[in-house]
């Protein structure tokens, strides 16, 4: 137990203050009842800067933080490339998506899906994101956060876990479940710089203990020598970590269909957008995002890196004892998701622990708040009131709202516990998020881009794409599963194109979009911006590649 009392009193700060600051934001005006569009879209009135650094809090967590240290100290700086290509994904979704999805004024994905096709199609994927939500994002975030602060703030032994998913349920539960949309992405702002400046903080005074002689810039000096083979972000055929990266592959295959499913089809990352007060502001946020994205891997992936170099030293040279015993598992192999939980025990001094602390708890927290939103978003305006509340009041809407999420938080805390430790979380989620996102891209896509695209031949890629991502994944054919995605995807776009060239179009019920030039026009603000991100990241794959 390296936590203090003064971390706790910093801990304890934060917490009241967010929760504080989500319940004021999202209180209910004066003569003026909160409605669904109110609780599920703040009323339509975040600015850029609110969307932008939404988006960031919504995606970073747990996973992130905690998942991708360890794949830095696996793989290195190349697990990178998941936040500098969301990046571009991000400028690509602000240009093209967004216009479309704003013009049609939706609340939710499964609410595009019915414009575009039917009903039927919409509660069917509608369906699956909530459970997708519930069995495998929230029960992620919740479990690998708790796991984190068990090891930094408890013993380590995992005999805290069950404790701290409760903290965290609550804290997460203390606002959004009353303030939905408003409260999260307003807090969401001081959760990002928090996130930001913890982060920061937790990788400089790594470095500088990463030498014997001390100094933030001899440490980054010292890492870079010593495991030159960790900062290069394109890797070779033979590589160990090969099949999770593969090569020039992450720049033009699957790679791709991971982030514009995540970042343009993934209901509680894109709902913050929907929730713009315009177009342009959507638009500046979504840019704003993408400059985020290209200093994250400074606190989330140089860290894991810091923990390597430390763990590869001889024996009896190690300036942290014990280094080695800390990262084996009991039954042999290494826990590489110990890596930022162990970097914060054993080098952050008494405060500023709790401020980093604070930091992965806001990130976790944030993440919690976005995905309880989206699922009873989700399950509200798709399922309860399409088939249960068609005249019931927007009062009634927003308690459902409340209730469904709140049952959501319950189930993802009692599944949470079950999940069992695996060597890589983010490499794990991302693999198996990919049996499906393909299927989904390609049904989304074809429907925004290509007028033919019937409800028939939707249904057929989707439920066909699962099969296919199966088959892929088997051990005789030996493909990187971002070469199974992109496989994935190019195979149900192809079966989907089938069997809408032969329906009948007297027997389809799906309704073309209809796209002008005009939609697609970005004012200079987002075009400067864009190409500034596009600039800075030939210059980073360049040095590093």
């Amino acid at each position: 137990m390296n936590f203090s009392t003064t971390d706790y009193v910093i801990f304890a700060v934060y917490i009241i203050g967010i929760v504080s600051l989500g319940l004021y934001v999202s209180r209910e005006k004066k003569g003026h009842e909160k409605d669904s569009k109110d609780y599920f879209l703040a009323g339509n009135k975040l600015t850029w800067w609110a969307i932008g650094a939404s988006l960031i809090a919504a995606n970073i967590s747990a996973e992130q933080i905690i998942g991708m240290s360890g794949s830095g100290f696996a793989v290195g700086l190349a697990i990178a490339s998941y936040e500098w290509m969301a990046a571009i994904t991000l400028i690509i979704v602000g240009k093209y998506f967004l216009p479309i999805f704003i013009e049609k004024k939706i609340y939710t994905i499964p609410e595009y899906i019915e414009k575009r096709y039917n009903k039927n199609l919409k509660t069917i994927l509608a369906i699956f994101w909530i459970f997708l939500f519930i069995f495998v994002n929230l029960t992620t975030v919740i479990f690998l956060g708790a796991k984190a602060l068990d090891t930094i703030m408890g013993v380590g032994d995992g005999s805290m876990i069950i404790p701290f998913i409760i903290v965290l349920a609550s804290i997460a539960a203390a606002y959004s479940l009353y303030g939905g949309l408003s409260a999260v992405a307003w807090t969401d702002i001081i959760q990002v710089v928090l996130l930001v400046f913890g982060g920061i903080i937790a990788t400089i005074i790594a470095l500088d203990y990463v030498t014997p002689d001390g100094g933030v810039f001899a440490g980054l000096a010292h890492i870079y020598n010593t495991a030159d083979d960790k900062f290069h972000m394109i890797l070779e055929k033979g590589h160990p970590e090969f099949d999770n990266l593969p090569g020039i592959a992450v720049l033009i295959g699957g790679m791709w269909i991971a982030n514009l499913y995540y970042w343009g089809f993934n209901q509680y990352i894109i709902q913050r957008t929907l929730a713009a007060k315009s177009l342009r502001e959507a638009q500046k946020g979504i840019v704003f995002a993408a400059f985020l994205k290209l200093i994250i891997p400074l606190f989330v992936v140089i860290p894991g890196i810091i923990a390597y170099v430390l763990f590869a030293q001889p024996e009896g040279t190690a300036i942290i004892e014990g280094v080695k015993e800390s990262f084996m598992k009991s039954g042999g192999g290494i826990n590489y998701d110990k890596a930022y939980p162990w970097l914060i025990s054993h080098f952050i001094p008494t405060g500023l622990k709790g401020v980093v602390v604070a930091a992965l708890t806001a990130a976790i927290v944030s993440s919690l708040a976005s995905m309880l939103n989206s699922t009873s978003t989700i399950f509200t305006m798709d399922i309860y009131k399409p088939y249960i509340g068609k005249n019931k009041s927007e009062k009634r809407l927003v308690k459902v709202g409340r209730i469904s999420a709140a049952v959501a938080l319950i189930i993802a805390c009692l599944v949470a516990p079950l999940l069992k430790s695996v060597p890589q979380a983010f490499q794990y989620i991302q693999e198996y998020t990919g049996l499906v996102s393909p299927g989904i891209l390609a049904v989304a896509m074809l429907g925004l881009f290509w007028k033919k695209t019937t409800t028939r031949g939707a249904i057929w890629g989707a439920v066909l794409s699962i099969p296919v991502a199966l088959f892929l994944k088997l051990d005789f054919i030996q493909l990187p599963f971002l070469d199974q995605m992109l496989y994935t995807f190019l195979i149900s776009i192809v079966i989907i194109a089938m069997v809408s060239l032969t329906t009948s179009e007297v027997d389809d019920d799906s309704q073309g979009i209809t796209l002008t030039s005009k939609m697609f026009r970005t004012d200079s603000s987002f075009n400067i911006g864009a190409y500034i991100v596009l600039i800075i990241l030939a210059v980073l794959y360049t040095i590093f590649w």
